[in-house]
């Protein structure tokens, strides 16, 4: 009788679930039950093997992902959705171990984990701790900008990148999202704890991987007066004992290679690196991951691992 952990990928076609089943791949207490390609859409075959399943990771558009849950019947099957379905759902946990205890707790004996979006990811980590210490008021007019690889918008984007027919402007970094209805916004104010959404500033450039999500602060905007030293302290205590996210030195840009943050440093990796910047008046906060590790396939992972009392770095090193 085999001890291997049951796992079902619903989507493993998109670049999210490719990269969990790279992950699992390479392990032998992982068992991946495998669908037959002419059936990917077949809902009973589906059913059939997301109720067969110990986990089963949705790596599906919303509408999809939402049919996959009420496809599943099954009351001991774990669900990790990967889409932006239920991020602010009631009853799903968010997939953010490093943020508290409580998340980590929730996560471990959760039924219905939503992992976090790239961006949000990024943001959150940045936004939270300063939320729960008091620094940050629930209503700063908050502004994150952010740059990212390609790969994070898909399979669609990733062939136009590397296709033929790619256009000159394809060249060069691209803002979009720019009526501020971006959806990773949600998540981004709930989980914070927000009273407004913040503003916010995607730009795709034409590299695959890794991203950058920074949050400018003005200091006399915070409850009272901190210096980056001061929240570089905050952050340092916040993540603590963490094993993926790390607060990083600080100081400016002698603290980088050439004085440049690059935005792919952590690609194919689960980690994330924190950085507070600035001076006394204007204090900017960086948060660098892969979209396709920490902010998509690594994290979900991770929440597995932990969902199933194993060490949570298991397979992500």
């Amino acid at each position: 009788m085999s001890n291997k952990h049951k796992i079902f990928i619903d989507g493993k076609a998109g670049t999210t679930g490719l990269k969990i089943y790279e992950r699992l791949g390479k392990r032998d207490d992982i068992e991946i039950l495998l669908i037959d390609e002419d059936k990917r859409k077949d809902a009973n075959e589906r059913a059939r093997l997301i109720n067969s399943a110990e986990i089963v990771f949705l790596c599906l558009p919303d509408a999809a992902a939402k049919e996959a849950v009420s496809l599943c019947t099954n009351p001991d099957v774990r669900i990790i959705d990967a889409s932006t379905a239920h991020r602010t759902a009631e009853g799903w946990d968010y997939g953010f171990p490093e943020l508290s205890e409580q998340h980590r707790e929730n996560i471990r004996k959760s039924k219905r984990v939503a992992n976090p979006g790239c961006y949000a990811s990024g943001f959150i980590s940045l936004v939270y701790p300063l939320v729960k210490a008091g620094v940050l008021p629930e209503d700063y007019p908050l502004v994150s900008h952010a740059v990212s690889g390609y790969s994070g918008a898909g399979n669609k984007m990733i062939a136009a990148m590397e296709g033929a027919d790619k256009t000159f402007e394809m060249n060069s970094p691209r803002q979009y999202a720019l009526a501020q209805h971006h959806k990773h916004l949600p998540e981004m104010q709930k989980i914070c704890g927000l009273k407004h959404p913040p503003m916010f500033n995607p730009i795709v450039d034409d590299y695959f991987s890794g991203m950058v999500v920074s949050v400018p602060l003005l200091s006399r905007g915070l409850t009272k007066k901190y210096t980056p030293a001061d929240i570089h302290e905050i952050m340092t205590a916040h993540y603590a004992g963490q094993h993926f996210v790390k607060v990083m030195e600080l100081g400016g840009e002698e603290t980088l290679p050439d004085g440049f943050l690059a935005a792919n440093t952590l690609a194919d990796t689960n980690n994330m690196q924190i950085f507070v910047f600035g001076n006394d008046e204007q204090i900017l906060l960086c948060s660098r991951l892969d979209n396709l590790g920490k902010g998509a396939s690594g994290a979900a992972v991770q929440s597995m691992n932990i969902m199933l009392g194993l060490d949570e770095a298991t397979g992500l090193e």
